[in-house]
């Protein structure tokens, strides 16, 4: 049962295709978004997003709002350092608020245990 979004059902069948390097896409559109349509990013996520998707990310938007947010970026395991730097530097040049990084993978869906 798909949700009708423009964006999530696609992701699913990406997931689901095990084509998840393609996802990278939708996750930009959806920052653009947030960003442009419904005016609900800041600064500091438009900053970490930017710099994400330039040091190689397949792709990067806000997640949550408030007191700056976070942001999520699709990337390469071999990218990660660079990534995580290229934030860094950025908020650093700006004099925002140095980011914590989170790196992350993947894992089975979530299930009952009982």
């Amino acid at each position: 049962m798909g949700t009708g979004s423009p964006r999530v059902d696609p992701v699913v069948g990406l997931v689901r295709a095990g084509r998840v390097a393609e996802i990278g896409p939708l996750l930009d559109g959806s920052h653009t978004s947030l960003r442009d349509d419904y005016e609900v990013s800041a600064v500091e996520l438009d900053v970490v997003v930017a710099a994400a998707r330039a040091a190689g990310a397949l792709g990067a938007r806000m997640v949550g709002g408030g007191f700056g947010g976070s942001a999520i970026a699709l990337i390469r395991s071999a990218d990660a350092p660079a990534v995580e730097e290229a934030v860094v530097a950025a908020c650093r040049e700006r004099e925002l608020t140095l980011p914590r990084v989170l790196t992350v993978t993947s894992g089975p869906a979530a299930r009952r245990l009982s």
